[in-house]
């Protein structure tokens, strides 16, 4: 067969793949033409496509939807967009959804969206690996104002409340949010913000009936007002599991272990409780009921008591569209892991006991997504020059995305957790939630994302296997039982055996994406 005369661009052989909502996975050759899914069935003809990939029975997943990255948060948009994409090429991520806003971090500066965005754009434009596309944050009335813009020029369908900064900062150490968030004088960050928001959502539901489905409100659930007392306690030397004490003044025995002030991951935990998060999703799912913001998504759950609230107000508002997500971060650590205040995040690392909670909810089907809340937080941020051990110091956030499949596999294989619904975890839901009709699966007419996975390709985690600028890794020294070897973008190896292939081709995804 002439070259002109082929069928197919690609033809993946001999692989395993690893379909959402499937039983069993099954060996099949995938054709690619035109950067899409054309064909997947046993035997296709190797003189059918004009470049051949022999898959050596590797597993093939659909290509990683990260909905949860913070590009540029640290650093500038531009250079953070091409090393922390090229990370998430490395661990199989071919769609990255990042979280934006204006104020501090971030763009540094403030105004309207229909200002604002178009640098964001331009910043990213040339610099992703992947596909990629940002969810907005409504921090005053001008921004609730551009939701319907933000839908129909820019194709922005998914919008996020940081609830904690109603009356504190990011890294724990501010009161000053006027400031921190560049909000007008007149402006104020708080639950009536929050209702206000809602309302715009669901105006722009009813706007756009079509988007419906697509159109979402990510919700970071923390009460500041509890953060706010609680570190004044720990920071104070309290033991907040002696509450009653604390609150009135007594003092504990210094000879008691258990008394002892808290320090590292355990205070930061205890400064910001677990009821913090379960108070503040009740609040986010009465709202939502109030203002019939119908598509909620509650994020990076922690715990046990915010699993169990996220749970108990799907009952209470059945019409209500909860989605709830889980990191890998807090599926893989706990506050006594050896890597210490470098694994700092909010909402915080938790217990043993809320991790293997987690695991239970995830092996339950009670949570729909995995992510990486990936945020490239360099060690200097993480410790301060006065004091190293200070975990009130850090700046929170780490990355991860490079190592969220491998660690899904190693973490949850052995508990029973499905290649295929390892794939829908990580693929299909957020997709579908997010407008990404295009992606999340291995199926004739899908985007060609496509991951080639070895499952007893072994390797220690780590800042050297990282292609993140970050400079360290909270996965330090953990051993993966299965390794992404190679990544494809629309039928375009971007990523192979440890090396990046060619120069960043990823596209904006403007919303709807079919």
């Amino acid at each position: 067969m002439t070259e002109s005369a082929k069928k197919y661009d690609l033809l993946i052989k001999n692989v395993r793949v690893v379909r959402p909502r499937k039983t069993g996975i099954e060996k099949m050759d995938i054709a690619v033409q035109g950067g899409k899914v054309k064909k997947v069935a046993k035997g296709i003809a190797a003189d059918s496509a004009r470049e051949i990939v022999d898959g050596k029975n590797k597993l093939a997943f659909p290509g990683l939807v990260d909905p949860h990255m913070h590009c540029g948060i640290y650093g500038p948009l531009d250079e953070d967009a091409r090393s922390e994409s090229l990370a998430a090429a490395q661990g199989g991520v071919t769609s990255s959804l990042n979280y934006m806003r204006t104020g501090g971090y971030y763009m540094e500066r403030g105004g309207p969206y229909a200002e604002v965005y178009p640098e964001v754009l331009k910043m990213s434009q040339d610099n992703f690996w992947v596909d990629y596309a940002y969810h907005l944050a409504p921090l005053d009335r001008t921004h609730i104002g551009e939701i319907d813009m933000l839908i129909d020029k820019f194709g922005v369908t998914s919008f996020k409340i940081f609830m904690f900064y109603g009356g504190y900062g990011l890294h724990g150490a501010s009161n000053t949010q006027r400031e921190f968030l560049m909000i007008g004088e007149n402006e104020k960050y708080d639950i009536a913000h929050f209702e206000f928001v809602m309302r715009g959502i669901h105006r722009a539901m009813l706007r756009h009936p079509k988007l419906k489905d697509s159109i979402s409100l990510s919700l970071h659930c923390e009460l500041a007002e509890i953060l706010a007392a609680y570190t004044k306690m720990v920071e104070g030397g309290a033991k907040v599991t002696d509450l009653d004490t604390y609150l009135t003044g007594e003092t504990h025995d210094p000879e008691c272990i258990d008394c002892r002030p808290l320090t590292g991951l355990r205070a930061y935990s205890a400064a910001r409780p677990p009821h913090s998060e379960g108070l503040a999703i009740a609040i986010a799912s009465y709202l939502a009921n109030e203002t019939n913001c119908a598509n909620i998504n509650l994020l990076h759950l922690t715990s046990q008591k915010a699993v169990e609230s996220a749970l108990k107000m799907a009952k209470i508002f059945p019409h209500v569209n909860f989605r709830r997500e889980v990191t890998i971060g807090h599926l893989c650590l706990d506050y006594d892991s050896k890597i210490g205040n470098l694994a700092k995040v909010n909402p915080p690392i938790r217990s043993r006991k809320d991790v293997e909670f987690l695991w239970d909810s995830l092996l339950d089907g009670k949570l729909d997504w995995v992510c990486s809340d990936h945020a490239c937080c360099r060690a200097e941020m993480k410790l301060g020059k006065k004091d190293k051990k200070n975990i009130f110091l850090a700046k929170s956030g780490f990355g991860g995305t490079e190592f969220m499949l491998p660690a899904l596999i190693t973490e949850g294989k052995p508990r029973g957790l499905s290649y295929n619904k390892m794939a829908e975890l990580t693929s299909w839901t957020a997709a579908r939630r997010f407008g990404l009709h295009g992606k999340g699966d291995i199926a004739p007419g899908f985007d060609a994302d496509i991951v080639l996975v070895d499952p007893n390709k072994s390797f220690v985690a780590g800042d050297k296997a990282s292609e993140s600028d970050q400079g360290y890794s909270v996965f330090e020294g953990m051993e993966m039982s299965a390794s992404v070897t190679s990544t494809f973008l629309r039928g375009r190896l971007i990523y192979d055996n440890g090396k990046a292939i060619g120069k960043p081709q990823g596209r904006y995804l403007h919303r709807p994406y079919v």
